[in-house]
């Protein structure tokens, strides 16, 4: 007998499910939190995302949340040179003011997409006492890009990351085909990428409010 091909009614069942992964979002409080390239970069000009503004009032509220819970968080920027959209000496890379570190929040510099690659962002998780099988909780820009392979980086180096779905955002690209593929379908897949093995994905910070185990 022929088994079905998985149809869009039919969806195939995710890999974490297939190993045996738990799918439960985490507790802010007992969480880090990484804020990635939430920076002026992507509010104006050539890089400027869909709903970044948006995204970036909602990656201000958990910000203000985990402050709050006592969550440790590390804030991540992109450095891709002087005279680039991603100048951090300049104030086009700058992070934005509504999600500014705070006094004795650490600042993670990359040029990967992956956070975790050539950086001393595990250093700084493991100064800040969080180890490899915890869970970070991820937000930033753009979602198919250094959110995404931010939480490959961390799923691969042992922690367990959930995206922040409202606080992430992205911007249209053309296809190999020529298309456009809009920025919502673009962050829809980013998302379901992460699901399907890397990590979970919540779309509000509420969700992150669960009760202890």
């Amino acid at each position: 007998m022929n088994t079905p091909h998985p149809t869009a009614t039919h969806p195939s069942t995710p890999l974490r499910d297939v190993i045996g992964l738990d799918g439960r979002p985490p507790r802010l409080a007992d969480s880090a939190l990484i804020m990635i390239d939430f920076q002026n970069t992507y509010r104006t000009g050539v890089m400027a995302l869909k709903g970044a503004d948006d995204a970036l009032a909602a990656g201000a509220r958990l910000l203000e949340r985990a402050r709050a819970a006592g969550t440790p968080v590390v804030h991540v920027v992109n450095d891709g040179g002087e005279g680039t959209p991603y100048d951090i000496r300049a104030h086009i890379g700058a992070i934005s003011d509504e999600v500014a570190p705070a006094d004795g929040e650490p600042v993670v510099v990359k040029r990967f997409p992956d956070a975790f690659h050539a950086t001393d962002l595990e250093k700084t998780l493991s100064d800040l006492g969080v180890a490899p099988g915890k869970d970070l909780v991820l937000a930033g820009f753009m979602t198919h890009m250094c959110v995404a392979f931010t939480a490959q980086g961390a799923f691969q180096h042992g922690y367990r990351p959930t995206v922040v779905a409202e606080a992430t955002a992205t911007r249209a690209l053309r296809a190999p085909d020529g298309s456009v593929l809009p920025a919502a379908a673009l962050q829809a897949a980013a998302l379901t990428t992460v699901t399907d093995l890397f990590g979970t994905v919540v779309t509000t910070a509420e969700a992150l409010d669960v009760p202890s185990s």
